[in-house]
């Protein structure tokens, strides 16, 4: 089908199929909003029945419908889509928003009734939006085919999977009058995904910040693509973190949601915002939208309340904020024109008894020092937003002031200048701008790690084929043969089992360390092998190989995402690993940059630059470590897992 939604967005002509006289009808609300968006192209309504809705003449059936119709909006029963569908499609009718539920998250019924609209969609080239949706809302366009009704435009446009979230930014916004671009509820994705919607914004010129809310991902590969192709901010709040919300979000979505790692290490790379929750949805996006990006990362703090000022600065400093002292000229020009009793630094406290024009006297003096002024509005402040300006980095954060703070935040919205109800919501928000910037494989037919578990000597030859260091090792069919190997390498040695089917080989007896003589290597083996026997399992012989010094435990592995591919993992081994979870994922292939990117985020990185008064550890011997991870496991990609556990990484 043609990716062009321009007759979503941009249509000439408008049906609305299931349009009601009855008020208390989403049939007569969605057409009502139609007609209060003030659309400025013909709009058909269509019902049976009615003659005339809302001053319109009512159109009976579809099949009179006039020649080439750009947009059907469709609100009857779901039995009756498709065949309504098909008749619009027979007239010329270009694209169709279905709000109508009962399709695929109903139920296997639902779902053949949602694969016929779909074939009838495809069959006919029209582009779809749901079903089971809340509609579209294009400002620009004077186009609400949903609700609730919006019609002051802004720069955000908000694509949403749940209705509910989507009406719940919506509110806040209205509440602040910040506008957006655009509103899309996708509903069940039948045609149009959040892939299609991306590509569409990103080329929108009314659009500055593209924000989603997802459950899943329909086309992987090609959401993949339009994220590496979008060239504007994007914010998503992806949910179904957990093992359980993964399965809500299934049900809900009829959609995979994918492991919550894999989401993590794709959006890092492709430079995505991601959402923790619906307020950092709201607040990011609100942020990339409305705050001019700061030249660096000092920031003076201006405050009515001493309270707010120490929660900002502590907030500030954790972000990766600089609360530099103001320098001596600055603060000797602020004691000149400020009260005596306002405390000259930085956070600089104007006190309770401020006005907006002692905000403005500071901004004046002092701005050019800092990179951002965050002004903390404390109180009621008549007059705060003319002390703020749109097209400079100010952080506006306006809490206590009552019905004064509720009338400048409207204000300062029409300004199109974000403001923030606490100072910890403001410095979160503001910090995405310190982070941004910083940082097809041919599939073999035949892989030789392809559907199988690989037992520990096949591991390590693949391994040693990739030029990944490993311990030299022999392998041993008889305890004498496990004597005469260990005496070989040189004591002391580890014993393992070489087996497949033998997944933790130390909970299964299989693993012996420290062994310092031919006798105890004796004993050894005949233990392993008794151990494994007791538990079912059979055995290839035991590996006896040279015991690595003891360095700093590292974990490297790979997992493979059914949506997404490979993953590298990354993280500090031990008990860092098994109580802290101190991991971080990127999706292969990976580069050297990315590799140091992925240890600066692990939790324990101060290890690495040798703490205590440790040497620093050897880092670009991990990093050649995990690009020949990388590489392995591109030249074969039948690898389902890799798991480097422990990496020993030395001074």
């Amino acid at each position: 089908m043609s990716g062009n939604l321009s007759s979503i967005f941009h249509p000439k002509s408008i049906a609305v199929i299931g349009a009601s006289t009855n008020p208390e009808k989403m049939g007569y609300q969605i057409l009502e909003n139609i007609v209060k968006a003030e659309f400025e192209g013909p709009i058909y309504p269509v019902n049976p029945k009615a003659t005339e809705i809302l001053g319109l003449s009512v159109v009976n059936d579809v099949s009179s419908l006039p020649e080439g119709v750009d947009l059907g909006v469709f609100i009857i029963p779901a039995h009756l889509v498709p065949e309504n569908l098909d008749r619009f499609g027979e007239r010329g009718g270009k694209a169709a928003i279905v709000i109508t539920g009962g399709f695929a998250e109903a139920g296997p019924e639902g779902e053949e009734l949602q694969k016929k609209l779909l074939s009838v969609a495809r069959e006919r080239g029209i582009r779809v939006i749901g079903p089971n949706c809340q509609g579209v809302n294009y400002p620009y366009h004077n186009l609400c085919a949903s609700w609730p009704l919006i019609r002051l435009r802004g720069d955000i446009a908000f694509v949403s999977q749940s209705g509910t979230v989507g009406a719940a930014l919506i509110d806040w916004a209205s509440q602040e009058k910040i506008g957006f671009s655009a509103f899309v509820s996708m509903g069940n994705r039948a045609d149009v995904d959040e892939s299609d919607l991306i590509d569409y914004f990103s080329d929108d010129p009314h659009t500055k910040v593209i924000t989603l809310y997802i459950e899943g991902v329909k086309r992987p590969a090609e959401f993949v693509r339009a994220l590496e192709k979008c060239t504007k901010p994007l914010v998503i709040y992806k949910a179904g973190r957990t093992e359980r919300g993964r399965k809500a979000a299934e049900s809900h979505t009829k959609s995979l949601a994918g492991r919550d790692e894999i989401f993590t290490a794709l959006f890092k790379k492709y430079g995505v915002h991601r959402a923790g929750n619906l307020e950092e949805l709201y607040d990011f996006s609100k942020a990339l939208a409305y705050l001019p990006r700061p030249k660096g990362r000092r920031i003076l703090i201006v405050t009515s309340s001493g309270g707010s000022a120490i929660i900002a600065t502590d907030m500030a400093e954790e972000m990766g904020f600089s609360v530099e002292p103001l320098r001596d000229e600055t603060a000797e020009k602020l004691r000149e024109v400020l009260p005596s009793h306002c405390i000259v630094a930085n956070p600089l406290d104007l006190t309770g008894d401020t006005d907006a024009e002692r905000y403005a006297k500071v901004l004046e003096v002092a701005e050019s020092d800092y990179d951002m002024v965050m002004t903390i509005f404390g109180d009621p402040i008549p007059g705060a937003c003319e002390v703020v300006s749109p097209d400079k980095p100010h952080l506006v954060t306006y809490l206590g002031g009552a019905e004064v703070e509720r009338e400048e935040r409207e204000r300062m919205g029409e300004k199109k200048i974000a403001v923030f109800p606490t100072p910890e919501r403001a410095i979160t928000a503001a910090s995405l701008y310190l982070t941004v910037g910083e940082e097809e494989m041919e599939v073999k037919e035949e892989s030789p790690v392809s559907g199988k578990l690989l037992s520990p000597i096949e591991s390590l030859a693949l391994m040693e084929r990739y030029e990944i260091p490993v311990p030299d090792y022999l392998k041993a069919s008889s305890p004498e043969e496990a004597a005469l190997f260990a005496k070989r390498l040189g004591f002391p040695v580890v014993m393992k089992v070489n087996s497949p089917s033998i997944v933790h080989k130390s909970d299964a007896g299989g693993v012996i360390i420290g062994i310092d003589s031919e006798e105890s290597a004796k004993t050894a083996f005949e233990k392993i092998e008794a151990a494994c026997r007791e538990r079912g399992h059979d055995t290839d012989g035991v590996l006896v190989m040279s015991q690595a010094a003891q360095g700093t435990e590292i974990i490297v592995g790979v997992t493979k995402d059914e949506q997404f591919g490979h993953a590298l993992m990354l993280g500090l081994g031990g008990v860092f690993v098994e109580v802290l979870r101190d991991v971080t994922f990127r999706l292969l292939p990976v580069k050297e940059d990315d590799v140091r990117t992925m240890v600066r985020e692990l939790k324990g990185r101060r290890v690495f630059e040798g703490a205590r008064g440790r040497k620093p550890l050897d880092l670009d011997s991990l990093v050649a470590l995990c690009l020949k991870v990388s590489r392995l496991v591109e030249e074969n990609p039948g690898i389902l897992e890799v798991d480097l556990n422990p990496v020993f990484l030395y001074e």
